[in-house]
């Protein structure tokens, strides 16, 4: 690795000890929240029932479909001293003036930790929830005639053995923390994600946002070991799968209600403000400028990328399920974790350890062409968008070689044994028998990984083409500019592709149960 020299020496004594201490603080007070709030929500829509509880079992999963930055983005400009909340606020008091009255900023650690944990609960109810749905009836009924009450079968049997469900989507919560560098940035703390862009783009020293990734992966994978804990200890919880499900508590008049705000506030906090809000700034801007030339290209860029990236996330993933399938062992199980660390690396990360290799080979390429041409071949896999493929195939190689190997595992043995009984070759059986049936998984995988490329903001950020915008980046741009209104448009563009996802997961999770 190069030497730094001073500008390391900066970055040791001035940035990355205040960059550590607050990403350890955002890690600990969003993981707080998501682990409340999520495990507080998959409680009361799994133990109750009451009027509105059907609407809840989804509605709270609907968070999933805004991005980090763009809550952040849209609280930003609702709390805003002269935004509707505050003037609100104003009307009501009898002031006229911020200077008279107005909220504590949101660019602080606070305002940064209640956005995450509000936006990345549902990781933590999506797990927890469907623990809870197969805990055994016979184990809460038993603490019942053991005279436990309802909160302490809560307290002292279903969260215990919920335990391992819960670290599970706290892990992917806080991954999901470390891979931000919007949100972080727009709120005004410097994680450090935030300073490899900024030791990257800003002071120019690559080195050193080499070194300081080095420190987030040493994160990552205390992360992994955590969630590869809690997976061991769910296996063993598993053996209940099958038994009786807990008989939910009918709830009537003001416990019922109290039960329903309780379940809906997440759901308001994380989604429905915002989007609120996005949709009313997006029609005020649509009525005065119409669609900008530069939306639209940012959409068809958006849009053409994505796809792309999709089919060579859906190929590699597809080699790789079925190569697990046919040649079942260490080393295909070997190959599958393999696919799946690289959604664990945050996206800078991940853009650092792809830029150094590939603008070497961009320079092998370019001086092969000059010496052979005599002309110029400029950068010819980062200047085309190729590094940008190769880092999402990297990033969400994970969501299809998983999905897919799911879809291909319910193909029973026998349907491969039948078709070469009818002469049906290697190649007959997978066009055949595999590909058709599995077509399922790959259109739900093909839709998870295209909505995660088209969301994907900090490897996109430092890996795209010059003069290449993608909704995300555009939305960043002007967010950091402070043009607040001339990005609802593609705000809400995100948000509303990022909805499908949503309803994907939740038609699952009643399909399951």
């Amino acid at each position: 690795m190069a030497d730094t020299g001073s500008l390391w020496n900066h970055v040791v004594r001035y940035v990355l000890p205040q960059s550590t201490w607050n990403t350890l603080v955002l890690l600990a007070g969003s993981g707080l929240i998501a682990t409340m709030v999520g495990t507080g929500a998959a409680w009361i829509v799994s133990a109750y029932d009451f009027r509105g509880r059907g609407v809840l079992e989804w509605a709270l999963l609907l968070p999933l479909a805004v991005p980090t930055y763009i809550m952040a983005y849209a609280y930003l400009d609702i709390l805003n001293p002269l935004g509707p909340v505050q003037g609100a606020l104003r009307w009501v008091l009898g002031y006229s003036s911020p200077r008279q009255f107005r909220l504590p900023d949101m660019r602080t650690m606070w305002g940064a930790i209640v956005v995450f944990g509000f936006v990345l609960y549902p990781y933590v109810y999506l797990s927890t929830r469907a623990m809870f749905l197969t805990q055994a009836a016979n184990v809460t009924e038993a603490a019942r005639t053991l005279g436990v009450s309802r909160s302490g079968i809560f307290w002292r049997v279903a969260l215990p053995l919920a335990r391992p469900a819960i670290a599970v989507g706290v892990s992917l919560a806080l991954m999901e923390v470390l891979n931000d560098v919007g949100a972080s940035q727009f709120l005004g703390v410097r994680t450090l994600t935030a300073s490899v862009y900024t030791t990257w783009i800003v002071r120019t020293d690559l080195p050193g946002a080499t070194q300081i990734a080095l420190g987030m992966l040493a994160i990552v994978l205390a992360l992994l070991v955590l969630e590869r804990w809690a997976r061991r200890r769910q296996r063993f919880a598993s053996t209940a799968q099958n038994a009786r499900q807990m008989q939910r508590e009918k709830l009537r008049g003001l416990p019922a209600l109290i039960a329903f705000l309780l379940g809906a506030a997440p759901v308001l906090i994380g989604f429905a403000g915002p989007a609120l809000y996005l949709m009313v700034a997006a029609i005020r801007r649509f009525e005065f400028a119409g669609l900008s030339q530069a939306l639209i290209r940012a959409t068809l860029n958006t849009v053409s990328v994505s796809a792309l990236a999709t089919l060579v996330v859906l190929s590699l993933g597809f080699a790789v399920a079925y190569a697990a399938r046919l040649h079942a062992g260490q080393w295909s199980a070997s190959a599958m974790r393999v696919a799946s660390l690289g959604y664990a690396v945050p996206g800078t990360v991940l853009a650092i350890g792809i830029l150094i290799p590939v603008a070497a080979l961009d320079r092998t390429l370019g001086g092969l062409w000059h010496a052979w041409t005599g002309l110029s071949a400029g950068l010819l896999l980062l200047g085309s968008g190729a590094a940008l493929i190769y880092a999402y195939a990297a990033r969400f190689i994970a969501i299809s070689a998983g999905g897919i190997d799911a879809g291909l595992s319910r193909i029973p043995p026998a349907y491969d044994n039948a078709a070469r009984t009818l002469g049906q070759g290697a190649s007959g059986t997978f066009w055949r028998v595999h590909l058709p049936l599995s077509r399922p998984a790959l259109t739900a995988a093909g839709l998870l990984v295209f909505v995660d490329c088209m969301k994907e903001l900090p490897a996109t950020l430092l890996l795209r083409p010059l003069n290449f915008e993608s909704l995300a980046t555009l939305l960043y741009g002007e967010a950091a500019r402070g043009t607040y209104e001339d990005a609802a448009l593609a705000a809400l563009l995100i948000v509303a592709i990022g909805i499908l996802p949503v309803i994907l997961l939740a038609r699952t999770a009643r399909a399951i149960r």
